[in-house]
């Protein structure tokens, strides 16, 4: 992955994780980061249009709105092998192949996320040397980010990053991979859960 690039996929992917306090630290970064990594003008002044929409919201509204976006809805989720299999068994072996390969390239996960958390994956890509493997894993992310960016509604002030990821960093899949990776997807089985859910 060249330089400028894998800069550019580096510093968005980091936008995708919870917001905590210190995501308005990086409001006054943005511009200097771009200005600095980025030679591209046109890029520059997308990067930071669209990120700083999200710092237009408080903190408690941010984290309201990165639950509702990522965590409530299957199709917006941020676990690739969840992306990719749906609620398949399959997902389980998918994600012990996923920690190999990251422990192979030198790296290991960080905090309590699972190995398929793409933005995780997105830095580890942004930094690992290039190999079959690791294009292999940019085009699966390219197929989850694709399809979180098409279910996210235009009014999301994420839909605006996934924007930037779809239009400078991955290339769309087309329709035959698309449709093999449906093909493969299983979706949760919601008909037997009680509801409401109670936990004590």
């Amino acid at each position: 992955m060249k330089k400028e690039r894998a800069l550019t996929l580096l510093f968005i992917s980091r936008f995708l994780d919870y917001p905590e306090q210190d995501f308005y630290e990086e409001c006054v970064s943005v511009d200097e980061y771009v200005k600095k990594n980025i030679s591209d003008k046109k890029l520059q002044k997308e990067i930071s249009s669209r990120l700083k929409i999200l710092f237009d919201r408080s903190l408690i509204e941010l984290q309201e709105l990165y639950v509702e976006t990522f965590d409530y809805k299957e199709k917006t989720g941020l676990y690739l092998t969840s992306q990719e299999l749906g609620d398949s068994r399959r997902r389980g072996t998918a994600l012990i192949q996923l920690q190999k390969l990251i422990e192979k390239l030198g790296f290991e996960p960080v905090g309590k996320e699972l190995a398929d958390y793409i933005p995780m994956l997105l830095e580890l890509i942004a930094v690992a040397p290039e190999t079959e493997e690791t294009l292999k894993l940019e085009r699966r992310l390219a197929y989850a980010i694709n399809r979180i960016f098409t279910n996210l509604p235009s009014s999301n002030p994420y839909y605006h990053v996934f924007d930037l990821f779809m239009t400078y960093i991955f290339e769309a899949p087309n329709q035959e991979e698309i449709a093999r990776l449906e093909k493969d997807r299983e979706d949760a089985d919601l008909d037997e859960l009680p509801y409401p859910m109670l936990y004590g």
